[in-house]
């Protein structure tokens, strides 16, 4: 007796149309033309996951930049000054303190300067 898949293969098709519900035109209708946008959003997803966590830290960098140099420092010596006084903290706590707590950052700023 032959098997004839259709419940599994339907089954196959409708998961990979959930997936691609909102793309545009047929990608979101035809299974073949859907099946290869998933493979690709998925892949772009995978990338990005990865992407968002260098794209957050050069954020952070950033910021911590301006603000560094709002107190007369560069970034690279304010990091070193927090390295060599011991104090560890992260970019994204700083990128934080510079936005929210200027007063904080210029304090952490001024015993950064008070190391070099």
């Amino acid at each position: 007796m032959r098997i004839k898949r259709g419940f599994k293969a339907r089954q196959r098709r409708n998961k990979v149309l959930k997936l691609a519900k909102g793309f545009r035109g047929g990608r979101s209708k035809l299974f073949r033309t859907a099946a290869d946008s998933v493979d690709k959003a998925l892949m772009y997803a995978y990338r990005d996951r990865r992407r968002r966590k260098r794209d957050f830290r050069s954020l952070w960098i950033a910021r911590i930049n301006a603000a560094a140099r709002m107190n007369d420092m560069s970034y690279s010596k304010f990091i070193h000054g927090l390295k060599t006084a011991n104090i560890d903290l992260d970019r994204k706590v700083l990128a934080e303190l510079a936005i929210s707590d200027p007063n904080a950052f210029s304090q952490i700023a001024a015993q950064a300067a008070h190391q070099n």
